[in-house]
């Protein structure tokens, strides 16, 4: 077993259901067993290097929490699809229903902020979430 492997992941409180230990088990798993990612993901002015947790808007490097990190990551390699807000909670935050979906509307406008004048590029589709779209209007 790799070093990387020893220690907390995540924790669960009493009391908790199967259900929640199940769902943060399985994001736990997708985690450990997800390829590592050596591609940048680029979108416009936008270049996400994965391997060295950085994000370039324009070429100027931009600060960006782990969550946003996390969440345009998501919303560029599926750009042009959109995702749920359910969706989003479950694969960024790695559980179901235990935050409510106005934190992932939070997140995305602090993002949009970061982002500048390319924060644009994540669209909200009313009532079901967002999309990363590639051009610029």
């Amino acid at each position: 077993m790799s070093s990387a492997l020893l220690g907390a992941d995540d924790y669960v409180t009493k009391p908790f259901s199967p259900r929640e230990l199940v769902l943060r088990i399985g994001a736990i798993l997708r985690r450990v067993n997800a390829p590592p990612s050596d591609r940048k993901l680029t979108g416009v002015d936008i270049v996400i290097d994965p391997e060295r947790h950085e994000v370039r808007v324009g070429g100027k490097q931009v600060d960006l929490t782990a969550v946003e990190f996390k969440l345009l990551c998501m919303l560029m390699q599926r750009r042009g699809r959109v995702q749920s807000r359910d969706r989003l909670l479950n694969e960024v935050w790695g559980y179901e229903a235990a935050i409510d979906t106005r934190t992932v509307d939070t997140h995305v406008r602090r993002l949009r902020e970061k982002l500048g004048k390319r924060g644009d590029l994540i669209e909200t589709v009313r009532g079901f979430g967002y999309r990363f779209r590639e051009a610029v209007r």
